[in-house]
């Protein structure tokens, strides 16, 4: 056994830095631009290894072993989900649906910022509600970029707009994951998670489309922008607090979509606005080929549901998919867990961390069928036939995909395995560790935290399997409310989901942007902060100021 060690040189500075050397030189390289993606990964998982082994006592055969085992992960299920989104993608196009996509779109609005709040915003919630875990930003990635929208513009703001529903995504995934590491009522977390994340539901869509087109872009539809914020807000609210946390983005976001849909049949900007770029500077304009004009010829009712037929199995598929009762018949039929040797329940993680001595599981559990990707391969084969594809070029197609994201398959893979070693190293423990000690302060910083650790993992579930405890154990010593600090990681995770490499490698795959990951990191990097520092401010309040926003609920 070995036990997991938070201050190898006893120095809680010295040991901080450390353990964020992989995911510093991670950040900074990509947003260098200098060094492609996937070099900048490889690169931080040497460094990883050199930290964990040398400086935090890891034994290096666990070291290298939890690298691999990340890297598999990386792509089951993570990569698996990208390919098989793009895959999709690529017969839409091919077989003509997606430009009758884009006409039905540009029927209901030719404005630039209304299609982002519809796409990027609303329809990009359902998925996170549906399936989570990198779906919404490689769907809505690419429906912009088809679009016309330019490339940074298509993956930027599809990671910003992605947020305020993460903490529910993929049927309450995150809220299950907090609530299996700190005990507590996953009914009562996923109440206190619905009073902190609606007030970001109402900003989002205004942040996005501010991001997009300025102050003066943004006030020509504050009445659409309110809207869709209001009628996804309320509903995140009443749903998360009156019913359950499980089906929370499915519900406000189909709400949303369709508040928004009629209020355009009634309202609509003065001015158009038809740019496809990002105001001031956007490089991507470079990359960009002419567009062709979109054919503004009504859709015959025949034809909007040929456009639309295989974005309705995937929603159907992902519903299914993400289905708990589905999974477990899934995994019935197939699970094969495999225990990594001389590494599952052979790292202990120790106090402070968790309460007692717990041996860490390092398990790659390959369940191909309940996998999201799996049921986004299947929407697309179905989608492929109903469209008219052959099997010949089916197949002929997806290798054609297999090529287009080889790299980004091997980015996400290594970032994976600078998460698991992280995780099983315990580097990630120490960085969450030099958050806890902020005192009086903890509410702004543990949210902080909870922000860090979807940064560093990629994924707001696994950001709460990390940090829960920590933030229970912590809130409970400063006489804080667990149930607000649980939570308050969670909310303050989702902000961080737009700064995770993983999330800018999915982004930059959908949009075609490869190499730009940098840009993209660059362009994201102060909204996520800004917007996670608002997140913190907001806890400050419910812990100090407005007790009945941070109440034990009943």
């Amino acid at each position: 056994m070995w036990n997991q060690v938070y201050n190898p040189f006893n120095n809680t500075v010295l040991s901080t830095i450390a353990a964020a050397v992989p995911v510093v030189t991670l950040l900074v390289l990509i947003a260098s631009g200098k060094v492609k993606a996937h070099i900048a990964a490889i690169v931080a998982l040497i460094a990883a290894n050199l930290i964990a082994i040398f400086a935090f006592t890891m034994p290096a055969n666990m070291s290298i072993r939890a690298s691999v085992l990340g890297v598999v992960a990386g792509f089951f299920p993570i990569g698996w989900i990208v390919l098989n989104v793009i895959y999709l993608y690529r017969v839409t196009v091919a077989t003509g649906r997606f430009q009758l996509l884009q006409r039905a779109i540009g029927g209901v609005t030719e404005d630039r910022r209304l299609q982002l709040l519809l796409i990027a915003f609303s329809f990009g919630a359902f998925f996170e509600g549906a399936s989570g875990f990198g779906t919404p930003v490689a769907v809505t990635g690419a429906v912009l970029i088809g679009l016309g929208f330019s490339p940074l513009a298509a993956s930027g703001l599809s990671l910003i707009a992605n947020t305020a529903p993460v903490a529910y995504g993929a049927l309450g995934t995150p809220i299950q994951g907090l609530a299996s590491v700190t005990g507590l009522d996953p009914y009562i977390l996923g109440a206190m998670v619905g009073r902190q994340l609606p007030v970001f539901s109402l900003i989002v869509p205004f942040w996005v489309v501010w991001a997009f087109a300025g102050w003066k872009g943004m006030k020509e539809i504050w009445p659409a922008i309110l809207v869709t914020g209001v009628s996804f807000a309320v509903p995140q609210f009443v749903i998360s607090n009156y019913i359950n946390p499980w089906i929370v983005d499915i519900g406000a976001s189909l709400i949303s979509m369709g508040c928004l849909i009629l209020f355009l049949k009634v309202w609509q900007p003065k001015q158009l606005w038809l740019s496809a770029a990002l105001r001031g500077n956007d490089e991507s304009l470079a990359t960009m080929t002419a567009a062709k004009p979109l054919d503004k010829t009504p859709l015959s009712q025949a034809q909007l549901w040929s456009a639309l037929l295989p974005w309705i199995i995937v929603c159907i598929v992902m519903l299914i998919w993400g289905n708990g009762e589905f999974k477990s018949w899934a995994n019935s039929i197939f699970t094969w867990n495999y225990p990594v040797p001389e590494l599952d329940k052979l790292i202990n993680k120790v106090p402070p961390v968790s309460p007692k001595e717990t041996a860490e599981r390092a398990v790659f559990g390959f369940t191909y069928l309940s996998f999201t990707g799996t049921g986004m391969l299947i929407a697309a084969i179905i989608s492929g036939f109903l469209m008219g594809f052959s099997p010949a070029k089916m197949v002929a197609e997806y290798g054609r995909t297999l090529k287009v994201c080889a790299v980004s398959l091997i980015t996400i893979s290594a970032m994976l395995g600078i998460g698991t070693l992280t995780r099983l190293s315990g580097l990630d423990a120490t960085l969450g560790l030099a958050f806890a000690a902020t005192g009086i302060l903890y509410p702004f910083f543990g949210t902080l935290l909870g922000w860090l650790g979807v940064a560093l993992t990629g994924s707001d579930t696994a950001s709460n399997i990390l940090f829960g405890n920590l933030q229970k154990i912590t809130s409970q010593q400063l006489g804080l409310s667990p149930i607000l600090m649980a939570a308050a990681n969670s909310s303050g995770g989702v902000m961080g989901k737009m700064i995770d490499a993983q999330s800018i490698v999915v982004a930059s795959t959908a949009t075609n942007w490869y190499g730009h990951e940098g840009t993209i990191l660059r362009f994201v990097f102060k909204h996520s902060i800004t917007l996670a520092c608002l997140v913190g401010l907001l806890v400050m309040l419910q812990a100090y100021v407005h007790p009945f926003t941070s109440m034990v609920l009943k």
